[in-house]
Parts: C-alpha cells; sequence; structure tokens
C-alpha cells in the first residue's frame, strides 16, 4: 500500500497555540519543496484585544479569521495555481473548533451560518500532522517566543484548547491523521528527531496514527485517537 505521507499533495500542521505548527511547516517546506501556506495571525487587527478581553471581541477576532483563512485556501482546489506539493501550518476546520471555544451561543449561531458556506468552498488536505503538547510545555514555548500579546494566554485556556483538539479529531473524518506527542522531542533543530518523525510518517498507511518518542516507537489503527 502506498504512503500516505509520500501520495500526500496537500500536508496540513495541526495542534494547539505555541506547539510548533508553523516551524514544522516551514521545515517540512524545504524538505518536500513544497508551497507554504502559513496563518497570518499579525494581520488580525482584533487579535490583541481579543487576548485582552476576549468576549467583546472574539467575534470579530474570528470572522476576520474565517474568511482571511477562505482566502488562502481558495485557490488550492485549481490545478495549476499551485503546481507543488503544498503545507500548511492548519487546516480550514481549525476555524470553527477555536470559534466554538471563544463564542457566545448566539455569535456561534450567527457565526455557522457564515463557516457552513466558506466550508464548502474548501478541500480537505490529503493528510493531518497533529501535534500535542500538555499545557504546561505550550506555556513554556510560548514564554520563550516572547510575543507580547500572547503573554495573557493561561493553562486553562490552553487546556480547553487541547481538550477540544481531542474531540474534534475523534470525530473528524476528513483527512487522515498522524499524531505526534512533542514532549520530548525537538523537530526544529534535533535531526534524529526530525528524521524519526520523517520516518515514521513515511511509513503510515492508514486513517489515524501515533508517534510517541517518549518510548521511541510508532503505532498507527483507528482506535488511537
Amino acid at each position: 500500500m502506498a504512503s500516505t505521507f509520500n501520495a500526500a499533495r496537500h500536508i496540513a500542521i495541526e495542534g494547539p497555540i505555541g506547539v510548533g505548527k508553523t516551524s514544522l511547516a516551514r521545515r517540512l517546506g524545504v524538505v518536500l519543496d513544497a508551497e507554504l501556506v502559513l496563518e497570518n495571525a499579525e494581520e488580525n487587527p482584533f487579535l490583541e484585544r481579543f487576548y485582552a478581553d476576549a468576549p467583546s471581541y472574539a467575534f470579530q477576532t474570528q470572522i476576520f479569521f474565517l474568511f482571511q483563512r477562505l482566502r488562502q485556501f481558495q485557490g488550492l482546489s485549481q490545478p495549476g495555481i499551485f503546481s507543488n506539493r503544498i503545507v500548511s501550518d492548519f487546516i480550514f476546520a481549525k476555524d470553527a473548533l477555536f470559534a466554538r471555544l471563544n463564542l457566545s451561543d448566539e455569535e456561534y449561531r450567527i457565526y455557522m451560518q457564515m463557516y457552513s458556506q466558506a466550508a464548502a468552498q474548501v478541500p480537505e488536505p490529503d493528510l493531518v500532522i497533529w501535534l500535542q503538547a500538555s499545557p504546561a510545555t505550550l506555556l513554556q514555548r510560548i514564554e520563550r517566543r516572547g510575543l507580547s500579546m500572547e503573554r495573557r494566554i493561561t493553562a486553562d485556556y490552553l487546556q480547553c484548547l487541547c481538550d477540544g483538539y481531542g474531540e474534534f479529531f475523534a470525530s473528524y473524518e476528513g483527512a487522515p491523521v498522524f499524531a505526534v506527542t512533542t514532549e520530548h522531542i525537538n523537530l526544529i533543530d534535533g535531526e534524529a528527531d526530525f528524521s524519526a518523525l520523517i520516518k515514521a510518517v513515511t511509513s503510515f498507511t492508514g486513517r489515524r496514527g501515533l508517534l510517541d518518542m517518549a518510548d521511541q516507537s510508532a503505532t498507527w489503527a483507528a482506535e488511537l485517537i
């Protein structure tokens, strides 16, 4: 059976804030000579205000991200526009995950009317690499990168986000998902760890996979996630 990784035209990296999505996407992009599709969070004029006062700015923040992400992905389904492989640091469906966490019920109802129309225009990736880490580890990584607007992110919010990703991928029926626990590895500067990831994901042929470097093992089965 052909490797899911080798056959994938669009590989998406997903996971909570601070887990290393963009850094891994950039490294994979170089290795695969792929086009990069990266989130441009700094372009969202509401994001800093959201971190300071989430209830007041969640809806504006989410709507901006929704249409920004739609524009980024609209060309992916058109042959010839992206002739190379594609590596992105998000999937479009993550927008609704964040909306459910951050919006009121009434805001979410309005949001979903727009999201359902937008999502119909966006193709699924061919493979999702889901990076995982504990809230404590995520906080440490967020602190190290030192973005001022992220200083208000709490461990409780990160726990909700990690739980949200777990629930989302438990019922996700789109692309195959290969999960990677990142607590004990360095995928950005660690050559051995990055090589281990490439070896494991290249061998992956199923719908659900897991690479747990704590015990240097790679396994895959539908019930893993």
